[in-house]
């Protein structure tokens, strides 16, 4: 049962918070980077999160549904019956979620996990990400408690965002996000746990200057010390038990030692998303130039069915945003850490 259960994702998390190792999470939009990512983990022995965002839903459930909440469903149910052939334990999760999509995304889904678990199944998502960092950090908090709670109820993990990751992805832009923004303080993140305290677990995406896009290494200012000022700053005060459940957005082009740097501060899952569409993209190009004639039916001629089949080009980005996969596994020291099998 690959599909981790909601005790089961627990104990990946605690099991990464102990060992000072992170879970990479895959965004996918479709069946093959979903093979994609359960190859990546697989090919590794590790544990995993796949995880669906706004984009990727809409993008899943077609151009005549363009509903976002369904195609996460299509995907995650996808995912339930062909994770179920790894011996790893994948986790299903779904990427920001802005307060204005909350009632046409994120309650549907949990809708959808209530449904499944009234029939005796398993949870269809076991976490969720709320990002309310648009908000002062008080309506945040009010509506991070709101979901925290109605998540509970499911035994679903939900995770939270204080201070904007810049840059875009799937539309959201905060390229024009103030500085001071792009990093959470220890006050805010005192804020955050004594808030949330005690009504049900959650993940925190603490922001050190995390930038969305693809940079070249050295263009973003990481201050992954603030994650440890911030969680030394929780625990004094709440003790060892506080510690934050710490996500890592926005990190292409981050030097290798500062992203192993945040694996000792608390980071437990970090968002591949960038680089895993770089990496199906150029499979596909290659092909696409190597074979121009057979793709395309050029001056009349028929061109080549075994080239322009999209399973001879799309085999090989799945190959591909696997090895990138598998890379991350390394990067992030869950390398031959599932716990499939142990708990």
């Amino acid at each position: 049962m690959p599909i981790a259960t909601p005790e089961q994702y627990g104990k990946m998390l605690d099991a990464a918070q102990k060992g000072d190792y992170a879970y990479p999470a895959i965004n996918i939009t479709s069946l093959v980077t979903l093979n994609a990512a359960l190859k990546g983990f697989a090919d590794k022995k590790s544990d995993g999160i796949i995880q669906v965002s706004l984009g990727g839903g809409k993008f899943a459930s077609g151009i005549n549904v363009g509903n976002a909440a369904e195609g996460a469903i299509v995907l995650a149910e996808a995912a339930h019956y062909l994770a179920d052939k790894y011996n790893i334990l994948v986790a299903l999760h779904t990427d920001h979620c802005q307060p204005d999509k909350v009632d046409s995304f994120l309650k549907p889904l949990i809708a959808a996990t209530a449904k499944r678990r009234a029939a005796g199944k398993g949870n269809l998502f076991q976490s969720h990400m709320l990002d309310a960092s648009e908000l002062p950090l008080a309506e945040n908090m009010k509506l991070s408690q709101e979901l925290l709670k109605l998540c509970a109820e499911q035994e679903i993990i939900l995770e939270v965002e204080a201070g904007v990751v810049g840059g875009e992805e799937d539309g959201v832009d905060h390229s024009d996000a103030p500085a001071e923004k792009l990093y959470t303080s220890p006050e805010d993140m005192l804020t955050v746990y004594e808030k949330l305290q005690g009504l049900g677990r959650y993940m925190f995406a603490a922001t050190f200057g995390n930038v969305h896009g693809s940079y070249k290494p050295g263009a973003v200012k990481l201050r992954p010390e603030i994650l440890r000022d911030g969680q030394q700053a929780v625990m004094k005060q709440y003790g060892k038990e506080a510690e934050f459940d710490l996500v890592f957005h926005g990190g292409s082009g981050t030097p290798m030692e500062q992203i192993r740097e945040t694996l000792d501060y608390g980071v437990v899952k970090m968002n591949i998303d960038t680089d895993t569409q770089y990496s199906f993209t150029r499979p596909i190009v290659d092909h696409i130039m190597k074979n121009y004639d057979g793709v395309l039916k050029i001056d009349g001629e028929i061109g080549n069915k075994k080239t322009y089949d999209p399973r001879s080009y799309l085999a090989a980005a799945e190959k591909q945003t696997a090895q990138r996969m598998s890379a991350a596994c390394d990067d992030l020291l869950s390398t031959g850490k599932t716990i499939f099998g142990k708990v």
